[in-house]
């Protein structure tokens, strides 16, 4: 009888400490109507969680309650796509209660969309879409199978006359072929221009352009021998420079200036966003260079380099930006606030896009 008595009060017991050791049910971020947004994260251990963020100048210190959720409120935040994350005990974090996820390779950020109440030029809106397609292709240069994310625009018929030019878009250095769409939003932005008729249809595609272990020197082939000719063999595309353009951020950026201007016979356009040029690459092709500066601004209707200046490479780029006019290059730089951002990055597709196969 006295077991029989006690068995519900250690199943009470039981039930009890398991409650307490769940997680409670927790929302972050929380994005609310006047810009402002809530962060949470739960740890009953943690001694001191911090908020690191691209809309904060400095990490801020979250406030723990008794049941063991840190929290945090800040802003109003100017409406943008940002990355961010947590500092426990000293250890970044992403959010766990929050499935939008930064694509890189190095670390991991969470992701906060901040819409505000006009639409963005980056966001989701009632405009036809074109859509994303993963696809692999063979990769002679490097002797493997490689990923790449193609773009292709509404009413897009594989099958059909009409024929595209080809965006060749490349990430930065630790980022992947999803970082375009998935934090830069290239698709959202494509959609968009298009419908109110500031771009032109057509194709994007945006390959994997990290090599291991050195920095990316095989890339210029990969793109011109493996990538255009995969892309030409499979999809509907115009295959003459007037209809081709490349562009990219960071160490893409920095791949950018390489592939073009080794190859100014294949890319009419030429979209340089805040260039890494420190790389074997880069010095080999560019130290005593002695370009054609005529034929080069005859067969490029487009070479714009982009930087903010609050960026770590804005030195390096105004210097680069120097050597392409010391050369005679005809190049359009665009320099705006701000630092070395994908929130940046979609400013300077969006105006890439209004401005190339014009």
């Amino acid at each position: 009888m006295k077991t029989a008595l006690f068995l519900p009060l250690i199943l009470l017991f039981s039930v009890s400490a398991l409650a307490q050791q769940r997680p409670p049910a927790i929302s972050s971020p929380d994005v609310h109507t006047d810009n402002r947004v809530t962060f949470r994260y739960f740890s009953r251990q943690a001694q001191k969680v911090t908020l690191n963020g691209e809309f904060l100048s400095s990490p801020l210190p979250l406030t723990k309650d008794t049941s063991g959720i840190w929290s945090i409120t800040v802003g109003p935040i100017t409406p943008d796509i940002y990355p961010y994350s947590f500092q426990v005990d000293g250890v970044d974090v992403a959010d766990p209660n929050n499935t939008y996820i930064f694509a890189n390779e190095r670390f991991k950020r969470s992701i906060v969309d901040i819409p505000g109440n006009t639409p963005l030029v980056h966001s989701l809106q009632n405009v036809p879409h074109g859509k994303i397609h993963y696809q692999y292709y063979k990769s002679a240069t490097l002797g493997t199978t490689r990923t790449l994310l193609v773009y292709t625009p509404p009413g897009f018929n594989p099958n059909g006359k009409t024929k595209y030019p080809v965006l060749y878009l490349i990430h930065g250095g630790s980022d992947t072929e999803e970082t375009w769409t998935k934090v830069g939003r290239a698709n959202f932005i494509a959609d968009n221009l298009i419908a109110e008729k500031k771009a032109v249809p057509m194709i994007i595609v945006m390959p994997y352009g990290n090599i291991r272990p050195s920095p990316m020197p095989d890339f210029t082939k990969d793109m011109t021998q493996d990538i255009i000719p995969f892309i030409e063999a499979n999809y509907p595309v115009f295959k003459d420079s007037n209809h081709r353009a490349v562009a990219g951020f960071s160490v893409g950026g920095g791949q950018t200036l390489n592939i073009a201007f080794t190859n100014t016979d294949k890319f009419g356009y030429i979209c340089s966003y805040a260039p890494y040029t420190a790389t074997e690459e880069f010095t080999k092709n560019f130290t005593d260079w002695k370009p054609n500066a005529d034929l080069i601004n005859k067969q490029v209707k487009l070479f714009t380099i982009s930087v903010g200046t609050e960026d770590f490479l804005y030195e390096s780029v105004k210097q680069n930006i120097a050597m392409f006019k010391e050369k005679k290059i005809k190049v359009e730089p665009l320099i705006v606030p701000g630092g070395h951002t994908w929130m940046n990055c979609k400013l300077f597709l969006a105006k890439s896009l209004q401005q190339v196969f014009k």
